[in-house]
């Protein structure tokens, strides 16, 4: 019997993505989207991946569901290396992680009615009972505050909310203990965001689930999440604590980040030299990727990068000012 009960659910060990680009009509250029990424998640804990566009927070929940392949490095789902397990332990771990796509339209099959959208994944992975599985998809349905009348209607009938209410419910319908949520509030109205956040509190409490949230918002990683780990340019940059996040000094790209709200009635002017336009990883700048908007920078940092260090207990930060 395979063991499911390791101390994490999900790790990446040095992970490296390279992808091509085309740079003009006859020529491509190889970059890495990733560089050298690790993280580890527990049972019952979320990690937010935090970034810009273009950071590779998408790509490292790729590779993290097996929907990617890394160059280098490798990922492990409860303890196992991916490239390790057989084919029957694969299928076995792979209902055990699933994914709510950022936009719940196209992730939903316009042709199935809701309750054939929720019913393929339990008639394949669990059971091959429909009136069981209608069950189960009526008792989440309740559970999500949706009504049974629902599983008769097809995706475009349904709002944006709702679509992304049965996206979570298809998840759940093979019990599953990891979701990667890759932007799940992203198309949604600021009241349903504020809905589908407490519902995912809600669900992570009551059915222990762990949860990769990746986003582009502060505020929604603060709120979900017990780890934030802020990426840039293909690297992790920063990795703090949610309960002491708001009280020690940061990364400057973290620092750019809980700048980039700003509050509409203050009189305060922004702040300089932080502000522009990601570098692309395609023609990435020599020492830490970060210096070319970094107003902190001093010579070494156009020379090498930074390690990843533990600074404080429940924070690491990759900037040479923490070194000194």
């Amino acid at each position: 019997m395979l063991h499911l009960k390791p101390p994490f659910v999900i790790e990446a060990k040095g992970v490296w993505k390279k992808y091509k680009a085309r740079v003009s009509f006859f020529k491509s250029k190889s970059f890495f989207a990733l560089v050298d990424v690790s993280l580890k998640l527990k049972k019952g804990e979320v990690i937010g991946i935090l970034g810009e566009s273009g950071c590779g927070k998408t790509t490292l929940g790729k590779i993290l569901l097996n929907l990617e392949k890394p160059e280098k490095g490798e990922v492990l789902w409860f303890g196992k290396s991916l490239s390790e397990l057989s084919k029957k332990d694969y299928k076995r771990f792979r209902t055990k992680i699933q994914v709510v796509f950022q936009d719940p339209y196209n992730s939903l099959n316009p042709r199935y009615k809701i309750k054939d959208v929720l019913l393929e994944p339990y008639l394949i992975n669990i059971k091959k009972n429909r009136k069981e599985g209608l069950k189960k998809a009526e008792e989440l349905l309740f559970k999500l505050g949706l009504e049974e009348d629902v599983l008769e209607k097809y995706p475009f009938a349904l709002s944006g909310g709702q679509r992304q209410r049965i996206a979570l419910a298809r998840a759940l319908m093979i019990s599953p203990e990891v979701i990667v949520l890759d932007e799940p509030t992203s198309a949604l109205d600021m009241s349903v965001q504020a809905q589908i956040l407490s519902l995912l509190k809600k669900l992570k409490e009551e059915l222990n689930l762990s949860y990769v949230l990746i986003t582009h918002s502060l505020p929604v990683a603060r709120f979900l999440s017990d780890w934030i780990v802020v990426m840039y340019l293909g690297r992790i940059v920063e990795v703090c604590k949610r309960e002491i996040f708001s009280t020690v000094p940061h990364h400057p790209y973290t620092e750019m980040l809980t700048l980039s709200q700003p509050d509409p009635f203050s009189k305060k002017p922004l702040p300089e030299g932080i502000y522009g336009e990601p570098v692309t990883p395609v023609v990435r700048p020599s020492g830490c990727e970060f210096h070319l908007r970094c107003e902190k920078k001093e010579k070494m940092c156009t020379r090498e990068v930074p390690p990843l260090v533990q600074v404080k207990n429940g924070q690491w930060i990759s900037c040479f000012k923490f070194l000194t």
